[in-house]
């Protein structure tokens, strides 16, 4: 154990000088007659803005009666102590500005920065990860960013999503991006949608396609459930499965690839459930409503389906349409012709087939 213990409070010299002259009935202006010193400069002693230097020191012994080392040392400890609560502050300044940038207990707890107790390794960590020089510096994604704020999405959790999303891409091997290709290979893709185990064909597919394609967990406040945007001359589809179901993975997936198909530009950050409202995002979502489900069988089947037998209908409707059955039900949820609480059993999770795409 160390002996070097810290005073819980260090005193000022100028107090103890004040509490000297108080015992002795002594004004300011006394002992500045008494050691040949201006009484301003006694003051300032007193308050702490004028050090007590050797010199003086040596005339405070003599008119007091102790010894000079007495003085040199209230100086030297006040004036250690002062410097050590300045680099306290600067640290906290430091950690401040750092957690206006990312959500660090988020990034430590998910090992995207490692947890350190020393101020400079958290400041390069965090650097690093945001891929700037320092934290004056402003975090720049790939491409601008866009995205929903109906949640009061905070802006640092969803920077540092981001930048997870960007340093995981740029470790995949991609084959080289054709829109036209992607267009054909819609059929292809929509195949796997038969099935839950099928689901984990997608990643092959979309990187052999020339599409990176990224699974990271929503951090808080963000509210996402996915993302499309480029990384260079490539597009990026990054999932969160915040919903863990079926009808709304494929739903998201498909709403992220109209918007490549589509050759929408810039980054589009999505939540499902408040998708905000402009021309790209509209058609985006037509597409993914049309694509997963035939529009005119929808129709027919809503209008022959006897609510009575709506399980049996729903799962002949599947079949014959090559579709999983709660992709089916989901639709039938958002389109409130069922309630929410109605043939959930069809509702399957899917985070187990993708497991080797997650981000860990």
């Amino acid at each position: 154990m160390s002996n070097n213990l810290t005073p819980a409070r260090v005193v000022a010299p100028g107090r103890i000088l004040s509490r000297e002259l108080e015992a002795r009935g002594w004004t300011q202006k006394d002992l500045a007659n008494i050691i040949k010193r201006p009484p301003q400069a006694i003051n300032e002693i007193i308050q702490g803005t004028k050090k007590i230097t050797p010199e003086t020191a040596l005339e405070l012994s003599d008119a007091f009666g102790t010894s000079a080392d007495f003085w040199n040392n209230l100086e030297a400890n006040y004036r250690l102590h002062l410097a050590k609560k300045q680099k306290k502050d600067s640290d906290i300044q430091r950690r401040s500005r750092l957690y206006n940038l990312v959500p660090i207990d988020e990034l430590i707890k998910r090992q995207w920065i490692p947890l350190t107790d020393s101020i400079d390794d958290l400041e390069k960590a965090v650097c690093d990860f945001l891929e700037i020089s320092s934290p004056n510096d402003t975090p720049k994604l790939a491409v601008n960013c866009r995205y929903n704020r109906q949640l009061g999405t905070e802006n640092t959790a969803l920077l540092a999503w981001m930048k997870r999303v960007e340093y995981l891409a740029r470790q995949q091997e991609v084959g080289t991006f054709n829109r036209e290709q992607l267009r054909a290979a819609i059929p292809d893709i929509l195949a796997c949608a038969e099935s839950e185990e099928k689901i984990a064909q997608i990643p092959s597919l979309l990187l052999d396609l020339g599409i990176h394609f990224v699974i990271v967990f929503h951090l808080n406040k963000t509210y996402l459930d996915g993302a499309a945007f480029y990384l260079e001359n490539n597009p990026v589809i990054a999932l969160t499965l915040r919903h863990d179901r079926i009808d709304c993975f494929w739903f998201t997936l498909m709403h992220e690839l109209a918007h490549i198909e589509a050759g929408h530009q810039g980054v589009y950050l999505d939540n499902i459930d408040y998708l905000e409202s402009n021309p790209e995002e509209e058609e985006a979502n037509q597409k993914a409503r049309d694509w997963l489900i035939s529009p005119d069988a929808f129709e027919s089947f809503i209008a022959k389906t006897n609510p009575k037998f709506l399980r049996k209908a729903i799962e002949d409707f599947a079949q014959a349409d090559k579709r999983h059955p709660g992709i089916i039900v989901g639709r039938l949820q958002h389109d409130d012709v069922i309630g929410y609480n109605t043939l959930r059993k069809y509702l399957v999770k899917v985070r187990s087939y993708l497991t080797n795409w997650t981000d860990s």
